[in-house]
Protein backbone atom coordinates (compact mmCIF):
# COMPACT_ATOMS: atom_id res chain seq x y z
CA UNK A 1 0.00 0.00 0.00
CA UNK A 2 2.74 2.49 0.73
CA UNK A 3 4.79 1.49 -2.74
CA UNK A 4 1.25 2.49 -4.44
CA UNK A 5 1.05 5.54 -2.58
CA UNK A 6 4.43 6.89 -3.50
CA UNK A 7 4.30 5.76 -6.56
CA UNK A 8 0.76 8.24 -6.92
CA UNK A 9 2.75 11.06 -5.25
CA UNK A 10 5.58 10.75 -7.75
CA UNK A 11 2.60 10.88 -10.65
CA UNK A 12 1.18 13.78 -9.05
CA UNK A 13 4.58 15.61 -9.06
CA UNK A 14 5.62 14.55 -12.01
CA UNK A 15 2.27 15.93 -13.72
CA UNK A 16 2.58 19.31 -11.58
CA UNK A 17 6.00 19.32 -12.88
CA UNK A 18 4.81 19.25 -16.81
CA UNK A 19 1.92 22.00 -16.62
CA UNK A 20 3.26 24.18 -13.63
CA UNK A 21 6.63 25.06 -14.52
CA UNK A 22 6.88 27.93 -12.08
CA UNK A 23 6.45 25.59 -9.12
CA UNK A 24 9.85 24.90 -7.35
CA UNK A 25 9.43 21.62 -5.77
CA UNK A 26 11.35 19.93 -3.21
CA UNK A 27 11.59 16.60 -1.75
CA UNK A 28 11.83 15.93 2.49
CA UNK A 29 12.71 19.94 2.09
CA UNK A 30 15.66 19.95 -0.57
CA UNK A 31 14.64 21.89 -3.50
CA UNK A 32 15.26 20.42 -6.73
CA UNK A 33 16.78 22.03 -10.10
CA UNK A 34 14.85 23.07 -12.76
CA UNK A 35 13.42 20.65 -15.72
CA UNK A 36 14.83 22.00 -19.34
CA UNK A 37 11.18 23.69 -20.15
CA UNK A 38 10.82 25.55 -16.54
CA UNK A 39 15.08 26.86 -16.82
CA UNK A 40 13.84 30.04 -17.70
CA UNK A 41 10.98 30.72 -15.99
CA UNK A 42 13.16 29.65 -12.46
CA UNK A 43 15.71 32.17 -13.61
CA UNK A 44 13.49 35.34 -14.03
CA UNK A 45 11.75 34.35 -10.52
CA UNK A 46 14.76 33.88 -8.17
CA UNK A 47 15.35 36.06 -5.59
CA UNK A 48 19.15 35.41 -5.75
CA UNK A 49 21.68 37.76 -7.55
CA UNK A 50 23.27 36.38 -10.08
CA UNK A 51 25.46 38.05 -12.80
CA UNK A 52 27.10 36.95 -16.57
CA UNK A 53 30.86 37.97 -16.10
CA UNK A 54 34.08 37.25 -17.85
CA UNK A 55 37.55 36.11 -17.55
CA UNK A 56 40.97 35.26 -18.91
CA UNK A 57 42.49 31.50 -19.17
CA UNK A 58 46.62 31.56 -18.88
CA UNK A 59 46.79 31.52 -22.48
CA UNK A 60 44.37 34.15 -22.87
CA UNK A 61 41.50 33.39 -23.80
CA UNK A 62 38.29 34.98 -22.53
CA UNK A 63 35.57 32.77 -20.56
CA UNK A 64 31.83 33.99 -20.33
CA UNK A 65 29.80 32.52 -17.47
CA UNK A 66 27.05 32.94 -15.15
CA UNK A 67 28.07 33.82 -11.09
CA UNK A 68 25.10 33.29 -8.76
CA UNK A 69 25.83 34.18 -5.23
CA UNK A 70 23.89 32.26 -2.22
CA UNK A 71 22.10 34.50 0.35
CA UNK A 72 22.75 34.94 4.10
CA UNK A 73 26.25 36.00 5.54
CA UNK A 74 29.81 34.66 5.09
CA UNK A 75 32.21 33.37 2.46
CA UNK A 76 30.40 30.39 0.87
CA UNK A 77 32.69 27.61 -0.88
CA UNK A 78 32.72 27.20 -4.82
CA UNK A 79 31.49 25.06 -7.04
CA UNK A 80 32.39 24.81 -10.92
CA UNK A 81 28.86 23.67 -12.97
CA UNK A 82 29.62 22.42 -16.29
CA UNK A 83 27.41 22.02 -18.86
CA UNK A 84 26.39 19.19 -21.21
CA UNK A 85 27.25 19.29 -25.25
CA UNK A 86 24.82 21.06 -26.32
CA UNK A 87 26.45 24.30 -24.69
CA UNK A 88 25.62 27.07 -22.56
CA UNK A 89 21.86 27.07 -22.31
CA UNK A 90 19.35 28.34 -19.70
CA UNK A 91 19.31 25.00 -17.69
CA UNK A 92 22.76 25.15 -16.91
CA UNK A 93 22.55 28.94 -15.58
CA UNK A 94 18.87 27.52 -13.51
CA UNK A 95 21.53 24.62 -11.89
CA UNK A 96 23.80 27.70 -11.06
CA UNK A 97 20.97 29.18 -9.56
CA UNK A 98 19.47 26.14 -7.69
CA UNK A 99 23.38 25.67 -6.10
CA UNK A 100 23.34 29.37 -4.82
CA UNK A 101 19.90 28.24 -3.52
CA UNK A 102 21.71 25.52 -1.56
CA UNK A 103 23.98 27.70 -0.55
CA UNK A 104 26.98 27.59 -2.88
CA UNK A 105 28.96 30.03 -4.80
CA UNK A 106 28.27 28.91 -7.97
CA UNK A 107 29.67 29.43 -11.18
CA UNK A 108 28.63 27.95 -14.75
CA UNK A 109 31.37 28.92 -17.81
CA UNK A 110 30.56 28.72 -21.64
CA UNK A 111 33.14 26.11 -22.06
CA UNK A 112 32.98 27.31 -26.01
CA UNK A 113 33.62 31.10 -25.16
CA UNK A 114 35.11 32.02 -28.20
CA UNK A 115 34.52 29.46 -30.35
CA UNK A 116 31.80 30.42 -32.22
CA UNK A 117 30.88 32.56 -35.04
CA UNK A 118 32.89 36.21 -34.39
CA UNK A 119 34.25 34.72 -31.29
CA UNK A 120 30.96 34.17 -29.41
CA UNK A 121 30.36 31.10 -27.44
CA UNK A 122 27.62 28.00 -27.43
CA UNK A 123 24.41 30.37 -25.98
CA UNK A 124 23.01 31.23 -29.16
CA UNK A 125 23.88 28.32 -31.51
CA UNK A 126 21.65 25.60 -32.48
CA UNK A 127 22.36 21.78 -30.57
CA UNK A 128 24.09 20.59 -33.69
CA UNK A 129 26.81 23.73 -34.00
CA UNK A 130 27.09 23.99 -30.18
CA UNK A 131 28.33 20.16 -30.35
CA UNK A 132 30.78 20.27 -32.69
CA UNK A 133 32.67 23.34 -30.67
CA UNK A 134 31.95 21.50 -27.37
CA UNK A 135 33.91 18.33 -28.90
CA UNK A 136 36.58 20.55 -30.73
CA UNK A 137 38.02 21.97 -27.44
CA UNK A 138 41.01 19.80 -26.12
CA UNK A 139 41.67 18.17 -22.71
CA UNK A 140 44.18 20.93 -22.18
CA UNK A 141 41.79 23.87 -22.91
CA UNK A 142 39.47 22.35 -20.79
CA UNK A 143 40.90 21.67 -18.06
CA UNK A 144 42.08 25.52 -18.27
CA UNK A 145 38.78 26.64 -18.55
CA UNK A 146 37.35 25.01 -15.38
CA UNK A 147 40.41 26.11 -13.39
CA UNK A 148 40.23 29.61 -14.63
CA UNK A 149 35.97 29.93 -13.66
CA UNK A 150 37.44 28.11 -9.92
CA UNK A 151 39.99 30.86 -9.42
CA UNK A 152 38.37 33.75 -10.56
CA UNK A 153 35.31 32.72 -8.35
CA UNK A 154 37.45 31.84 -5.27
CA UNK A 155 39.10 35.42 -5.75
CA UNK A 156 35.89 36.87 -5.28
CA UNK A 157 35.62 38.73 -1.22
CA UNK A 158 32.22 36.24 -0.81
CA UNK A 159 33.88 33.30 -1.54
CA UNK A 160 36.05 30.53 0.80
CA UNK A 161 39.24 28.83 -0.88
CA UNK A 162 38.09 25.39 -1.68
CA UNK A 163 35.92 24.13 -4.58
CA UNK A 164 33.97 21.71 -6.25
CA UNK A 165 33.04 20.59 -9.79
CA UNK A 166 29.49 19.17 -11.07
CA UNK A 167 29.10 18.10 -14.32
CA UNK A 168 26.13 16.57 -16.58
CA UNK A 169 26.55 14.31 -19.82
CA UNK A 170 30.05 15.82 -21.35
CA UNK A 171 30.63 18.04 -18.53
CA UNK A 172 29.95 14.83 -15.82
CA UNK A 173 33.01 13.15 -18.26
CA UNK A 174 35.00 16.40 -17.70
CA UNK A 175 34.34 16.62 -14.17
CA UNK A 176 35.64 13.16 -13.73
CA UNK A 177 38.25 13.46 -15.84
CA UNK A 178 39.38 17.33 -14.17
CA UNK A 179 39.55 15.21 -10.94
CA UNK A 180 42.53 13.91 -11.52
CA UNK A 181 44.05 17.55 -12.74
CA UNK A 182 44.14 19.69 -9.60
CA UNK A 183 44.76 17.85 -6.05
CA UNK A 184 43.13 21.23 -4.11
CA UNK A 185 39.57 19.95 -5.79
CA UNK A 186 37.88 18.65 -2.96
CA UNK A 187 34.94 17.39 -5.04
CA UNK A 188 33.38 15.63 -7.67
CA UNK A 189 30.08 15.16 -9.25
CA UNK A 190 29.49 12.97 -11.83
CA UNK A 191 26.55 12.73 -14.10
CA UNK A 192 25.95 10.42 -16.23
CA UNK A 193 29.33 11.06 -17.91
CA UNK A 194 31.68 8.64 -18.68
CA UNK A 195 34.42 7.41 -16.61
CA UNK A 196 37.99 7.99 -17.58
CA UNK A 197 41.65 6.20 -18.23
CA UNK A 198 43.35 4.37 -15.73
CA UNK A 199 46.22 6.90 -16.41
CA UNK A 200 43.42 9.78 -15.61
CA UNK A 201 42.15 7.68 -12.36
CA UNK A 202 45.45 7.30 -10.88
CA UNK A 203 45.88 10.96 -10.37
CA UNK A 204 42.74 11.76 -8.46
CA UNK A 205 42.95 12.69 -4.99
CA UNK A 206 38.79 14.34 -4.71
CA UNK A 207 36.02 11.92 -3.49
CA UNK A 208 33.97 11.13 -6.86
CA UNK A 209 30.40 10.85 -6.69
CA UNK A 210 28.58 9.62 -9.41
CA UNK A 211 24.89 9.42 -10.58
CA UNK A 212 23.64 7.33 -13.61
CA UNK A 213 20.50 6.43 -15.23
CA UNK A 214 19.72 2.77 -15.71
CA UNK A 215 18.96 3.24 -19.47
CA UNK A 216 22.35 4.30 -20.43
CA UNK A 217 24.23 1.92 -21.69
CA UNK A 218 26.83 3.60 -23.34
CA UNK A 219 28.01 5.57 -20.29
CA UNK A 220 27.28 2.27 -17.59
CA UNK A 221 29.91 0.26 -19.38
CA UNK A 222 32.05 2.79 -18.07
CA UNK A 223 31.26 2.17 -14.10
CA UNK A 224 32.63 -0.91 -12.95
CA UNK A 225 35.99 -0.76 -14.05
CA UNK A 226 35.99 2.56 -12.67
CA UNK A 227 35.16 1.51 -10.02
CA UNK A 228 37.56 -1.80 -9.93
CA UNK A 229 40.18 0.60 -10.54
CA UNK A 230 39.14 3.47 -8.05
CA UNK A 231 38.87 0.77 -5.39
CA UNK A 232 42.34 -1.12 -6.02
CA UNK A 233 43.79 2.78 -5.55
CA UNK A 234 41.96 2.82 -2.48
CA UNK A 235 40.37 6.44 -3.78
CA UNK A 236 36.87 7.13 -2.88
CA UNK A 237 34.21 6.68 -5.64
CA UNK A 238 30.77 6.16 -4.87
CA UNK A 239 27.77 5.83 -7.45
CA UNK A 240 24.46 5.20 -7.77
CA UNK A 241 22.13 3.63 -11.07
CA UNK A 242 18.63 4.77 -11.06
CA UNK A 243 16.11 2.38 -12.80
CA UNK A 244 14.55 3.28 -15.45
CA UNK A 245 16.37 6.81 -15.91
CA UNK A 246 17.71 7.56 -19.25
CA UNK A 247 21.07 9.86 -19.93
CA UNK A 248 20.26 13.59 -19.07
CA UNK A 249 17.62 12.75 -16.41
CA UNK A 250 18.20 16.17 -14.22
CA UNK A 251 17.26 18.38 -17.15
CA UNK A 252 14.61 15.61 -18.44
CA UNK A 253 13.11 14.98 -15.48
CA UNK A 254 9.66 16.11 -16.58
CA UNK A 255 10.08 13.30 -19.51
CA UNK A 256 9.36 10.46 -17.34
CA UNK A 257 8.41 9.31 -14.38
CA UNK A 258 11.69 7.26 -13.74
CA UNK A 259 13.59 10.44 -14.81
CA UNK A 260 12.04 12.71 -12.21
CA UNK A 261 12.70 9.76 -9.30
CA UNK A 262 15.69 9.68 -10.17
CA UNK A 263 15.82 13.62 -9.59
CA UNK A 264 14.38 13.33 -6.78
CA UNK A 265 16.93 10.82 -5.31
CA UNK A 266 20.06 12.35 -6.78
CA UNK A 267 20.06 15.97 -5.99
CA UNK A 268 19.36 15.60 -1.88
CA UNK A 269 22.68 13.29 -2.52
CA UNK A 270 24.42 15.91 -4.21
CA UNK A 271 23.92 18.35 -1.99
CA UNK A 272 24.67 15.97 0.65
CA UNK A 273 28.25 15.12 -0.67
CA UNK A 274 28.91 18.58 -1.72
CA UNK A 275 28.26 20.18 2.27
CA UNK A 276 30.38 16.66 3.64
CA UNK A 277 33.24 17.71 1.54
CA UNK A 278 32.80 21.76 1.14
CA UNK A 279 31.75 22.76 4.65
CA UNK A 280 33.87 20.38 7.20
Amino acid sequence: MFANSSRLFMRFLLFCLMTLPTVTFSIHGQALPAGDQEALERLETSPRRREVVQFRTESGDTIKAVLVYPEGNGPAPVVVAIHARGGWKPWIQALADQLAADGFLAIAPDMGSGKGPGGSGTESLDSDTAVKIVYSLTPEEVTERVSAAADYAMALPGAQQRFAVVGFCWGGTTSFAYAGERPDLAAAVVYYGSSPSIEVLARIHAPVLGLYGGDDARVNVTIDPADVEMSRLGKPYHYQIYPGAGHGFLSGQGRSEANFTATAKAWPRTIQFLNTHLKP
